[in-house]
């Protein structure tokens, strides 16, 4: 599909009828007709016959009638289908461009998405499941070769017949075992969702599903009847078809009815394959119109993955300052790119999202599947022409107007804090944080519709330029004894190697100064320069961002791009992933382009490099670290905080269930920290209920928003610091070394004797 679509009508400046990316789909189908009557009509023509003992004779036992009801109905149907498809893409036209090209500098990266979606490695984190609709993929496609490579040689003259022979066998054999695979994928199917009925499938399960499998499985069983009957036909008439014991399935399954008449095997014979068409010409028709059509529409969204922007960055936007734009954000079907469009068509409804979002599952309103198939109801039932919702809705649903809060709700969209779980466990690549985040844009910007705690954090980004509502003067407070620490001045010029960009809950938070100290000790102890701004620095604005407010998130990030770039600022150490996502990830789209790092990988190259000297650092305790989704999903930062950690002897690293890119939000990203729980469980107090469950006497964490939501879970718990400590990994790390200099110290000073010895008298000879 082209990634310039446009949006307002469907002539060029000629006035003539342009060509459309939905017109594909309708030249796709005519084509893939024609050929089907063609080669029905070419073998009639030519008679070529196979001269060998060992084959498979087409159409055998079925009249000429049928034949021409398959060569007419099966393309008719492949091309109502292709119209189908064509009135589902001209929904998908009319949503925004979005660049989603092929380049020599992305190529690589589409095919490899491709291959890893096809080849089911996303499906297969969840082994089971994946196994399963591995089955029934990779057999179906299979048997569709099979059927193909019997047409291909059916239209082949005698001298290039190929299947014959050893070839044939082998053809047989593949096919019987690809039947085999796909019947025991499509009964394991049947029994996880009507029998075993986990709930991310029990709640979305719809009659058209029992449709598909029906289908699949009639397909499948009519195809083993129909070889059954045809092998003991040809018996009955006495040929001698020893070499079909290759089809293991057909053969063994004939030999029951052994006996039967001629007559009667040709008429069971006839009505099994008329069967098997049948079925064949259900799946044609249910294909465009049920959920169904993910077999086409999902390998182009996985191919479509990769794009412009980097994993962690929202959609940019024009300078609010200075745009004629009226509308922001996303309220309507076409404020939707083409792309998020195409996502609600290649939705495969599994629920893996639904399975790991921490709203979802600590009682929130918020489904993520929900989004995807509520944005999908609203274009489906609004589009020219209307056609079928991604999955069937209730009889009661009506959708009057073109717009996507008909069906979602503004209690779902704050529900959520954008951890990128549902984007990451998704095994067809479908965007639906992005859909999300336009939505709060239009709420946050066009109709000031957030929660009222949400709105003080506002204020306070205005007024104070940080949420907390602290005074800016007292910024660098955390600073107060540390000699070391340099405090620079805008438009003075940066001499120090690094600028330390402390962040507003390292500035403010009582919990997190002592991060930014332990942070500061251990970099002058590696001999690091770095310099901070103190009150010069102003929040990066991602929690003003993640809520929606970009008119906000500009006014603090324009400024604070000015500022470093008149001090000439190359290299930035950030302690919070959400500084570090914004600086490295957002900035460049205003035009501030800087290397970033967080702390947790500078301390993992201070350490490989041995700068910072983790010799004698020592904890003889068994830690467990919790993984920040902004360093981790929305950056791929796993390991370095693992590492760090990894170099303390004696300490015991142990994971939580949940961990790396399955790992549970803390609650408090997306500004849900500006916001409160009134619904269901605090996901903080879930996840620090896992983190205890570990038996360890630490947590480590990476982030100041989770530092402050996971210790609070614990203090929930009930467990005190003495009895388990949560910090970040720079505490811990300076808790070790410091003990290990202890340590040595001890070892140095010599022991006193437990009894002194006497001091000699001047008397005594």
């Amino acid at each position: 599909m082209s990634t310039d679509v446009e949006t307002a009508d469907d002539t060029d400046s000629a006035g003539g009828r342009r060509f459309r990316p939905h017109h594909v789909a309708i030249v796709l189908g005519i084509g893939i007709a024609v050929f089907t009557v063609v080669s029905g009509v070419v073998p009639l023509i030519t008679e070529w016959r196979s001269d060998s003992p060992i084959h498979r004779e087409v159409f055998e036992n079925v009249p000429g009638p049928l034949q021409i009801a398959f060569y007419t109905v099966i393309p008719v149907l492949i091309v109502w289908g292709a119209f189908q498809f064509a009135d589902r893409m001209r929904n998908w036209e009319r949503g925004r461009p979005a660049d989603r090209r092929t380049t020599s500098r992305n190529a690589k990266r589409r095919f490899a998405d491709f291959r890893a979606g096809v080849y089911m490695r996303t499906l297969l984190r969840d082994p089971a499941a994946g196994l399963m609709h591995s089955m029934i993929y990779f057999g179906f496609l299979v048997l569709l070769a099979v059927t193909t490579v019997l047409e291909i040689d059916h239209q082949m003259p005698e001298s290039l017949k190929f299947l014959h022979g050893r070839t044939y066998q082998a053809y047989a054999a593949v096919g019987d075992a690809a039947g085999l695979v796909f019947i025991g994928g499509v009964a394991w199917a049947i029994a996880r969702r009507y029998v075993q009925r986990p709930y991310r499938i029990r709640i979305k399960t719809r009659p058209e599903h029992a449709v598909i499998l029906g289908v699949f499985l009639a397909i499948g069983l009519s195809g083993f009847g129909a070889e059954m009957f045809r092998i003991a036909l040809g018996t009955a008439e006495g040929t001698d078809l020893e070499f079909e014991r290759w089809s293991f399935v057909g053969y063994p399954l004939g030999t029951l009815v052994d006996g039967w008449s001629v007559s009667t095997l040709q008429t069971w014979h006839q009505w099994w394959w008329i069967g098997h068409v049948v079925s064949f010409v259900a799946f044609l028709v249910i294909l465009p119109i049920t959920m169904l059509r993910h077999m086409f529409t999902s390998p182009l969204n996985m191919y479509l993955k990769d794009q412009s922007r980097p994993k962690g960055a929202m959609k940019p936007m024009p300078n609010l300052m200075e745009t004629e734009l009226e509308t922001f954000g996303a309220s309507v079907v076409e404020d939707f790119t083409w792309k998020q469009l195409l996502d609600t068509d290649a939705c495969t409804m599994c629920g893996r999202c639904t399975s790991v979002c921490p709203a979802h599952a600590t009682g929130k309103p918020l489904d993520p599947r929900d989004i995807v198939l509520k944005t999908g109801e609203v274009m489906a039932a609004t589009g020219d022409p209307i056609v079928s919702p991604p999955l069937g809705t209730d009889a009661e649903i009506t959708i009057p107007a073109n717009s996507l809060f008909e069906r979602i709700t503004s209690e779902e969209l704050w529900a959520c804090t954008s951890c990128k779980a549902c984007d990451e466990i998704c095994p067809v690549n479908i965007e639906i944080l992005d859909k999300i985040l336009d939505m709060r844009r239009y709420l946050s910007l066009m109709e000031s519709d957030f929660p009222a705690e949400l709105g003080n954090a506002y204020r306070s980004m205005e007024n104070q330029f940080n949420p907390w509502g602290i005074n800016q003067g007292e910024r660098g407070d955390w600073a107060k004894g540390l000699d070391f620490v340099e405090i620079v001045e805008p438009g003075q010029p940066l001499t120090a190697e690094y600028l330390y960009w402390v962040g507003c809950a390292g500035s403010f938070d009582d919990k997190n100064k002592k991060v930014t100290q332990a942070m500061a000790k251990l970099l002058a102890r590696a001999g690091i320069s770095v310099a901070v701004l103190g009150p010069s620095e102003m929040c990066t604005g991602d929690s003003a961002r993640r809520s929606g407010n970009e008119y906000l998130f500009q006014m603090l990030a324009l400024p604070n791009i000015e500022m470093l770039d008149g001090m000439g600022v190359t290299k930035i150490i950030t302690q919070c992933p959400h500084c570090f996502n914004t600086l490295l990830n957002e900035y460049p789209q205003l035009g501030g382009r800087y290397e970033v790092i967080h702390h947790s990988q500078l301390l993992e190259q201070l350490i490989a490099e041995q700068r910072l000297d983790v010799s004698s650092a020592t904890l003889e305790e068994r830690l467990t670290y919790h993984d920040s989704c902004y360093l981790g999903r929305h950056n791929d930062v796993y390991l370095a905080p693992r590492k760090v950690v990894g170099a303390i002897k004696g300490i015991e690293v142990v994971e939580m269930p949940r961990n790396g890119t399955k790992g549970m939000c803390c609650g408090a990203g997306g500004a849900r920290m500006w916001m409160e729980e009134s619904t269901g469980v605090k996901v903080n107090d879930e996840r620090a209920r896992e983190a205890l469950s570990t038996g360890a006497s630490r947590i480590a964490t990476a982030c100041p928003f989770c530092y402050i939501m996971l210790d609070d879970g614990v203090k929930g718990a009930g467990v005190d610091d003495d009895q388990v400590k949560v910090a970040d990994i720079a505490i811990h790390l300076l808790d070790a070394i410091e003990a290990g200099e202890r340590n040595v110290d001890t070892t140095l000073v010599p022991t006193p004797l437990a009894t002194p010895l006497s001091t000699p008298s001047p008397d005594t000879p």
